[in-house]
């Protein structure tokens, strides 16, 4: 039937939105490399000019984003394999993880 909208679809957990790095080391490299280029940027004009702030856009590379989304990430990269989230009848909680279930 046209005009009747699409059931929604759960997201599986591969489909959420993920900040998160392979390890806490990377993931700080990357906010100093973001958080470098918006300092040096911004330091730099009265020295170099306006054009240094083109810079400055290549920090949400580094960031994958915002500030704040390398700000989730680093939370995410820290939590990763030490919270595990239970579900049971429509309810969430988050609990500590199990040694034996913590991934290597």
């Amino acid at each position: 039937m046209q005009g009747m909208p699409a059931q929604p679809s759960a997201q599986s957990p591969a489909r959420r939105t993920n900040f998160a790095s392979k390890s806490v080391p990377r993931h700080l490299a990357r906010g100093a490399i973001g958080f470098g280029l918006i300092a040096g940027s911004i330091a730099l004009v009265p020295v170099a000019g306006p054009a240094t702030l083109l810079a400055a856009p290549l920090a949400l590379i580094a960031f994958r984003g915002c500030p704040t989304c390398w700000m989730v990430g680093l939370a995410q990269t820290i939590s990763r394999g030490r919270l595990e989230r239970q579900c049971t009848d429509g309810v969430c909680t988050l609990t500590k993880a199990h040694p034996a279930g913590r991934a290597a």
